[in-house]
């Protein structure tokens, strides 16, 4: 395992140089790659209706609130659910 860690640090610790880039920029890249990946896959069983909201939110990590604003960001349809109620039906 250690040296596994170390090839991957001493590539890392390349790349920032070749890119003039720290080290923590680099992995900021990477962390911002793999889950733009897995939200895109978890994205693509949404479309098909594999997947609920709630398993995609724990699968991620985000709350609700955050996945949908990510489907309204690609255009995506979605149902919304309105929380408030009419205040005409409280006032009679």
């Amino acid at each position: 395992m250690k040296p596994q860690l170390k090839t991957i640090k001493s590539e890392i610790e390349q790349y920032a140089q070749h890119s003039n880039k720290t080290e923590l920029q680099v992995i900021e890249q990477l962390k911002d790659y793999y889950f733009n990946k897995k939200v895109n896959d978890n994205l693509k069983q949404y479309k098909k209706g594999t997947k609920k909201v709630s398993e995609i939110t724990k699968d991620l990590r985000i709350s609700p609130r955050k996945f949908y604003a990510i489907l309204q960001k690609k255009n995506i349809q979605h149902t919304t659910y309105n929380k408030v109620k009419d205040q005409t039906k409280q006032d009679e």
